[in-house]
């Protein structure tokens, strides 16, 4: 049931961007009284996500929804309207801020963090450049607050105020800046003066009218652009900011700002570009070669990292990449696969940074090889752990089958058999660097672990956090029996499929 439905359409979006501010005040304001910080930052969470259901409601009744802000010029506007893409990206992150919230609360208390009021009022603003970002009606409006949810992130990476936070930061906030000043901004300015708008529109806006080598370079500008996407060898600001509390991991891997930057590609590939263009586009082929070569090098980093957070970060480099290619591959499925893979990976990464922050909490450990036998000590967490890596490789029964099934599909449907090799070894190379953490946390030699093990000797995270893994990793498994709320939401999306061309 829509319970916002007494509101009209261009409430409801102006309402999912300022909710999360008026969070934020109220985090400033209760900073004193945590409980009640606390309480209402989860409120607020809860309050954003029945707005963004409300939404997705409207669209799958085709209720159109658009509001502008400001008209800058002719044709140039801050501009927001609803369309099936941004809706999902939307559910995911109102959701996991809910979840990433009750688990902040455990961790940041577990860890006795300071500055945690600030912490909170960061990350409700974060949220509010997301749910910004997912609704933006043109390239304009989408770079104002791409940008400004760097900026707005760039405290939660700092927050520990530790030189090797302060130079985390700075390799963040760098390369994040750089690549839209360079790349972002030119690749958006070569688009209104060639075509004269910035609308994002169902088929893409370019025309045999421009140049199709001036097209082609603005492809690799905006891939290159968009550096949330993490594409080598602009990747190094992701692993950098692994330095921030594990909450923030969480935040920049799975809520809030890679997900932005595969959102921006998809974006940008659907409707500024147009899917069934980018056969005719000399660079496509480039950039996407370009992201398979990503999904394996990165694969190939996190197996020498020992330091888990690092490892996951170079996973998530693989796999924002699996997106990027999912995107080019200039097939409807793939761009359905990669769509969806914005889910999967979602509640599969978000488990997996959970996990490692219990295990800091409560072990005190950040090192792989110091996690054997752990399985005894935290059980709930490494089982977790292994849930959320299963649906990471993609093996049935866990949410990341479906998206690796039809990115797959997709590749065999542009006859791009190397990119179904580069999925398979990858896939292969996920289970290499993720599986052996688990075993060896339950597995471990009998001799370095002599005495019986009971429940009573185990120690795991606070219970917000514990609670916040109960859900997510529950995700993992809900989304593989019962993904087909996100596929029909897929299918409105304008040029996508789930359905292989020639199949009714």
């Amino acid at each position: 049931m829509n319970i916002w439905s007494a509101l009209e359409p261009s409430q409801l979006i102006n309402l999912t961007i300022i909710v999360p501010l008026i969070g934020a005040a109220l985090v400033v304001v209760l900073g004193k009284y945590p409980n009640l910080r606390e309480t209402a930052s989860i409120t607020i969470a809860v309050i954003l996500f029945t707005l963004v259901l409300s939404i997705a409601d409207n669209t799958f009744n085709q209720v159109g929804m658009a509001t502008t802000w400001v008209t800058l010029l002719p044709g140039l506007e801050i501009a927001f309207s609803v369309e099936p893409l941004g809706v999902l990206f939307a559910i995911v992150a109102s959701f996991l801020w809910i979840i990433t919230t009750i688990y902040a609360i455990g961790y940041m208390r577990g860890h006795n963090e300071e500055n945690q009021t600030r912490f909170f009022f960061c990350f409700a603003l974060a949220i509010s450049t997301v749910m910004a970002i997912c609704f933006s009606a043109n390239l304009l409006t989408l770079f104002i607050f791409y940008e400004l949810l760097t900026l707005s992130t760039y405290p939660l990476v700092t927050h520990a105020g530790t030189d090797a936070a302060k130079q985390g930061g700075r390799v963040y906030l760098g390369i994040l800046l750089s690549t839209s000043i360079a790349f972002l901004l030119f690749a958006i300015l070569g688009t209104w003066v060639s075509v004269g708008t910035l609308d994002f529109t169902p088929g893409g806006i370019f025309t045999n009218a421009q140049s199709s080598s001036f097209v082609a370079v603005l492809l690799v500008l905006f891939c290159y652009g968009i550096g949330k996407a993490a594409l080598m060898p602009f990747h190094r600001w992701l692993p950098a900011a692994m330095v921030a509390p594990t909450p923030v991991s969480a935040l920049l891997h799975a809520v809030a700002v890679v997900k932005a930057g595969v959102f921006t590609i998809l974006k940008v590939v659907i409707y500024i570009f147009g899917i069934d263009n980018l056969t005719e586009i000399a660079t496509a082929d480039v950039m996407l070669y370009i992201g398979a070569a990503t999904v394996l090098l990165s694969s190939c980093v996190a197996m020498t990292k020992d330091n888990l957070k690092a490892r996951l970060a170079y996973s998530t480099v693989s796999q924002l990449s699996y997106i990027v290619v999912g995107a080019l591959l200039a097939s409807s499925i793939a761009a359905a696969g990669a769509t969806l893979h914005i889910v999967t990976h979602a509640v599969g990464k978000i488990t997996l940074f959970f996990c490692a922050g219990a295990i800091m909490v409560a072990a005190h450990k950040k090192n792989i090889s110091d996690m054997v036998g752990l399985g005894r000590k935290m059980p709930l967490t490494m089982i977790a752990f292994a849930v959320g890596a299963l649906s990471i490789i993609g093996l049935p029964p866990m949410a990341g089958t479906w998206s690796k099934w039809y990115l797959v599909v997709g590749a065999l449907e542009s006859d791009k058999l190397i990119i179904v090799a580069v999925l398979t070894i990858s896939s292969l190379l996920n289970v290499a660097y993720l599986l052996p953490i688990p075993i060896k946390a339950f597995f471990n030699p009998t001799d370095q672990n002599p005495q019986p093990w009971s429940w009573s000797e185990t120690k795991e995270a606070p219970l917000p956090s514990l609670i916040a893994i109960t859900v997510t990793t529950t995700a993992c498994f809900v989304l593989f029996f019962y993904p087909q709320p996100f596929i029909d939401l897929i299918n409105l999306i304008p040029g996508v499929s789930t359905t292989m061309k020639g199949q009714s």
